[in-house]
């Protein structure tokens, strides 16, 4: 891939902006990451936090410790020694997360917002086919989920991760996000918009393409499933996640999982590098769906 410039700005007096690129490219989403990563790990005096995004990241710092200035001469010397994707190394869970497609559930909520939306007589899984050329949602649901999506932004609210799909981009699937966003959107809702899906992990508003619903949550506040004791939020990034689709009759039988306590993610840990990635995508997602689901 191409080398990107990187652009440092303040965001008032307690932030400093870095963008890396204004497109959604896996190395400068790695890059992000690596700073992020080495940031914490110097433990500056005067950082309060560091929020990595798809090809940024924004840091925000006391301005009475610690000038804006001061932080963007030391994130110059991290951007030096990150150079070398083969040098990053990434410590992830691979996640088996299951979804029911085209469910009843999204689909009226969705026809209650039509106004909002581009489409007014379908729903937003049909429209979502149809405007990625399918006309069988069975190979749209298949396009979906033949491979894992990698999480690369945690943000608008707890538990909300962004997942791309690491697949080439002229096999993106692609969705227009709605018109105007709906006032309502229902907790484990599996949207799409633009190139990326998340599940949402509370209800709320919301601007994506409601394709389907998870049974298990991505955001526990009681932290009483086991997935959930370190964290009440799931997905961390650098993750990746495999939606699997699922029948009503496994949705249902996960679900009392969840409610008896008894649910636990499928996953596995493993470590890579950004050139394993980008530089063989259909051998990584092989690799990575082997592992997962052979033990």
């Amino acid at each position: 891939m191409n080398e990107f410039t990187f652009r440092y700005s303040y965001g008032g007096d307690g932030f400093v902006f870095v963008e890396l690129s204004e497109e959604m490219r896996l190395d400068a989403n790695f890059r992000s990451l690596a700073i992020a990563n080495k940031l914490r790990e110097r433990d500056i005096e005067g950082v309060i936090d560091i929020c990595p995004g798809n090809g940024s990241c924004l840091i925000q710092l006391d301005p009475m410790i610690l000038h804006p200035d001061t932080l963007i001469e030391e994130l110059k010397g991290i951007e030096q020694h990150t150079k070398d994707l083969s040098e990053i190394e990434i410590v992830s869970r691979v996640v088996d997360v299951p979804i029911l497609f085209n469910d009843p559930w999204t689909h009226e909520v969705a026809m209650r917002f039509r106004d909002r939306h581009q489409e007014k007589e379908i729903g937003d899984f049909e429209y979502s086919a149809q405007v990625n050329g399918f006309t069988n949602h069975a190979d749209f649901i298949e396009a979906l989920t033949r491979a894992p999506y990698l999480i690369t932004m945690l943000g608008f609210v707890p538990g909300l991760g962004t997942s791309f799909q690491l697949v080439p981009r002229d096999q993106q699937i692609q969705t227009p996000k709605y018109l105007r966003p709906r006032t309502f959107t229902l907790e484990r809702t599996f949207g799409f918009g633009g190139a990326f899906a998340c599940i949402y992990p509370v209800q709320g508003a919301g601007g994506y393409q409601m394709l389907g619903m998870a049974p298990a949550p991505v955001f526990d506040k009681t932290q009483r499933l086991a997935d959930f004791t370190e964290s009440m939020v799931f997905p961390r990034q650098g993750d990746i996640f495999r939606y699997r689709p699922i029948d009503l009759d496994e949705f249902e039988s996960i679900r009392k999982e969840v409610e008896d306590g008894s649910f636990k993610y499928r996953m596995k840990r493993i470590t890579y590098t950004p050139d394993q990635v980008i530089g063989n995508l259909a051998r990584f997602t092989e690799d990575v769906m082997r592992g997962l689901y052979n033990d």
